[in-house]
């Protein structure tokens, strides 16, 4: 079986944007399958008794990560706007991410979300825009943005929120093999070598 890499990001992660319309064709290469988690970075901010990004609360650090996403996106071929809001908590694209997770247009999805946050400015916790993304990867928006809103769907994205801290997630993206975490974008190709090394251990080569 192929190995493969959870990716945690919370679409509010400038970060986030760029590893994710990096990481699959990353790993496909390296016959790596991608799984997408989404979480909120809220619940591990607050543990540090931040109430806002660490971008916004440092100056500084912020001005240093958009001049840095500038350069990676620019790298990357991606368009860069700067949202008008930033972070934007975009809890119902989260569900839905979490409730299709499996499905194959989740990677699809998770990406147009980033586009439309960080590179058209769209308000991406407005169900509208979230439908329309849900439209543009071929699915009936109406329909998944119900089972996403239902209560069972509501409790596993928060299962799955605790189940990132309790695993000791500090920051988006991560990425993790096991029970290895890989924090950061810059992370992706230790990732990735971990992965292999691991299948080749299980395997006993």
């Amino acid at each position: 079986m192929a190995p493969v890499i959870e990716f945690w990001f919370d679409f509010a992660s400038t970060y986030s944007y760029p590893a994710a319309f990096a990481v699959e064709d990353a790993a496909a290469k390296r016959g790596v399958g991608v799984a997408w988690r989404s979480f909120l970075l809220g619940p591990i901010f607050a543990a540090q008794g931040w109430m806002d990004s660490p971008f916004n609360i440092y100056p500084a650090k912020g001005a240093y990560m958009w001049r840095d996403m500038e350069r990676i996106c620019a790298a990357q071929g991606l368009p860069l706007k700067r949202p008008s809001q930033f972070p934007r908590v975009a809890i119902l694209a989260c569900r839905v991410a979490s409730r299709f997770k499996d499905e194959p247009w989740a990677g699809a999805f998770v990406k147009g979300i980033y586009h439309a946050n960080f590179a058209e400015d769209r308000d991406i916790a407005s169900p509208d825009v979230v439908g329309d993304i849900l439209g543009r990867v071929g699915v009936d928006a109406d329909a998944a943005i119900a089972a996403a809103t239902a209560q069972d769907s509501k409790d596993a994205f928060r299962a799955q929120v605790d189940h990132a801290v309790a695993r000791g997630l500090i920051g988006a993206p991560s990425f993790v093999v096991g029970d290895e975490i890989f924090w950061g974008g810059d992370r992706l190709t230790q990732a990735l070598d971990w992965a292999i090394g691991a299948q080749a251990v299980d395997a006993g080569l």
